[in-house]
């Protein structure tokens, strides 16, 4: 590969890192050509990014991107050996969720969880796969957060309302009573 071609790779790698805000790193090595096309067909059906790329063009666009100093245990932890990227837009627990179904369906050992990055939290290692893929997606977050908030307002708005109602009752009562 010409010098030029790796540039090329490198900045494409950059720009996914840039626009995806959770990446996975995973080990698929020893998957049979039909397994990486079955995972490669989940990963399409849940709108998950896979890139297979060497260890030294993922921590290269990385640094390019200026997340160098904040990924350097993640370097030497986890860019070793076979390394594919799963890139997930919109829910950080996606590819994990995802990754279990896979090895879960296909009965399956790998591919294995090497570390991950979600919304700038690193993780490093296969035991984070089942909390990972518990984490709430941030609309879901911000529909719990605003539920919080609500219940609060719900609640007052009901005992003023209750409220207003024995009054008039109250009201009823003692105008009946008078006459």
């Amino acid at each position: 590969m010409k010098r030029e071609e790796k540039l090329q790779v490198i900045g494409d790698l950059a720009e996914k890192f840039s626009q995806f805000e959770c990446f996975y790193v995973i080990d698929a090595m020893g998957l049979t050509v039909e397994q990486v096309n079955k995972f490669r067909k989940k990963c399409l059906a849940q709108n998950l990014v896979y890139q297979v790329a060497k260890n030294t063009f993922i921590q290269k666009a990385l640094e390019q991107i200026g997340k160098g100093d904040a990924y350097a245990a993640f370097f030497a932890r986890v860019l070793k050996g076979f390394s594919g990227i799963l890139f997930a837009q919109d829910s950080g627990s996606a590819p994990a969720k995802m990754l279990k179904n896979f090895l879960t369906e296909e009965k399956l050992s790998v591919p294995t969880l090497k570390g991950a990055s979600v919304y700038g939290d690193v993780f490093i290692g296969a035991e984070h796969l089942d909390m990972l893929s518990t984490l709430k997606s941030k609309e879901e977050i911000l529909g719990d957060i605003i539920s919080l908030l609500k219940s609060p307002i719900s609640n007052v708005v009901t005992s003023l309302q209750s409220g207003e109602r024995r009054l008039m009752g109250v009201m009823e009562t003692l105008a009946n009573a008078s006459v």
